[in-house]
């Protein structure tokens, strides 16, 4: 029997981010509501800290902000999906908890790139015990009009049928979304693509972790696409997350929209998942890394996490990514208020690997954050160009973020150990990083600021 990996190290550890007791994740999944629990579960491979047979990890809180981890809820161990239990989704039927996932299977004959894909149902009425369904694979093949690509189902109800989205690839080579109805969840109708990539370079070859929703009264479909070239100052990552904003007919399967916008323009930031809260709102989880990144931590037993919960909210066919308000519960101590009038340099905190920043800036005319390390050499650093209106943050290399004009700003920043994220004017941009450096201090220099500081709760996270 495989032992599975522990951590032996807690350097770049964090406190109030989901991630695995030890071991490799990637994908949030099956992100939901169900008995009283918030749910997030994620790709997670427990036998090291590399990339390996895909399991479903699991964990739950009450408040979204104090998660307990739970048993592993899926484990490639059918011939439905003998080789991964690869991305999916949940949805609530008649107090049932089901999920929904995609099964990868290789042919053996050693390329990882030779594989075929299929898409399963498991259920729990206890939302921690899992029974997959008997008859499995409830889709056992992509349609004729597909390549292999073939993954990460999202599932939502409308009018008494229930719906799929699955990212995948069509015959010519270019990233889609297509569409699926049933009206049991187990006997599924495919109904063809919704919208595809209008270019390979433009738009890609392959859309992973499709989301489709509304907000304000549009429809919106949050994917990742593989395959864009950098453009500039956009497309910067291996591989990009954003979104489309249209209107989807249900009687002709077809979404008109416009074009594709980037959600966080970080370097840590893929493959997001939403749910709709008990209160109406749209929260959204994503993966706080990106492929073919460092991970310094797998020496340490571990590699990834999760960010933040955020709130998606629509403002001019624009989507704002913010940090949900229950964040406040994480303050355990305020350590700082600032009331600066003049331009200075200011070292806002040290030593404080659990901290949140929320600055406040009036008649903003200059503005540099910077993360350092103990002896200033290591920086994570973001610089507020007020004639182009453009944040530039550079951790390795530039990525960049256009605000609306504006002479006040608002800047809320959260660290955590080796995690840094940065919400601007209430989400209007938002820069997620990871940062390898130990005990970081905080710089700040600007125009007049206002704002406090506070210590974090470095065990917001409960390992069984």
């Amino acid at each position: 029997m495989k032992q599975m990996i522990k951590l032996n190290n807690d350097r770049y550890r964090l406190g109030y981010h989901v991630s695995a007791p030890a071991g490799w994740i990637n994908d949030p999944n099956g992100f939901c509501y169900y008995k009283g629990y918030y749910h997030i579960f994620y790709q997670y491979h427990p036998y090291s800290a590399d990339w390996g047979p895909m399991h479903w990890g699991h964990a739950y809180s009450k408040d979204l902000i104090h998660w307990e981890s739970l048993p592993i809820a899926l484990a490639p161990d059918t011939k439905a999906d003998e080789d991964g239990c690869f991305s999916g989704s949940a949805i609530v039927k008649d107090d049932v908890l089901y999920l929904i996932y995609t099964g990868h299977h290789y042919y053996g004959d050693g390329d990882p790139d030779h594989f075929w894909q299929n898409q399963n149902l498991a259920y729990s009425t206890d939302g921690i015990n899992f029974t997959k369904y008997e008859n499995n694979p409830i889709i056992k093949t992509p349609p004729t009009d597909n390549t292999h690509h073939f993954r990460d189902p999202k599932i939502w109800q409308k009018d008494g049928s229930y719906y799929m989205i699955l990212g995948s690839q069509g015959k010519d080579g270019l990233g889609r979304v297509i569409t699926y109805r049933s009206s049991d969840l187990k006997k599924w109708q495919y109904l063809g693509e919704i919208t595809k990539a209008d270019g390979l370079s433009t738009e890609g070859y392959m859309w992973e972790c499709p989301d489709f929703f509304k907000l304000a009264d549009k429809d919106i479909l949050l994917l990742s696409p593989q395959g864009i070239k950098a453009d500039g100052q956009k497309y910067r990552n291996l591989f990009q997350t954003g979104y489309f904003v249209g209107n989807y007919d249900y009687d002709t399967n077809t979404f008109e929209h416009g074009s594709f916008t980037e959600l966080d323009h970080g370097h840590d930031f893929y493959a997001t998942q939403t749910t709709l809260a008990p209160d109406g709102r749209r929260l959204v989880f994503g993966w706080m890394d990106m492929w073919e990144s460092d991970f310094p931590e797998k020496a340490d037993g571990w590699a990834g996490a999760l960010t933040l919960p955020r709130e998606l909210v629509l403002k001019d066919e624009k989507l704002y990514m913010r940090p949900i308000k229950e964040l406040s519960k994480l303050r355990t101590k305020k350590l700082a208020t600032l009331d600066a009038p003049k331009t200075k340099k200011v070292l806002l905190c040290e030593d404080e690997t659990q901290v949140e920043l929320d600055l406040r800036f009036e008649q903003i005319t200059e503005l540099e954050f910077k993360l350092t390390d103990q002896n200033e050499h290591s920086h994570v650093s973001l610089y507020f160009d007020k004639a182009k209106n453009m944040f530039t943050l550079h951790n390795g290399d530039e990525r960049y973020a256009t605000i609306t004009p504006s002479s006040d700003l608002r800047l809320q920043v959260f660290i955590d150990t080796s995690s840094l994220e940065i919400f601007i004017n209430d989400g209007e941009a938002v820069f997620t990083e990871r940062f390898y450096f130990e005990k970081p201090k905080a710089w700040l220099t600007s125009s007049a600021v206002k704002g406090n500081i506070y210590r974090l709760d470095n065990k917001a996270i409960t390992f069984k």
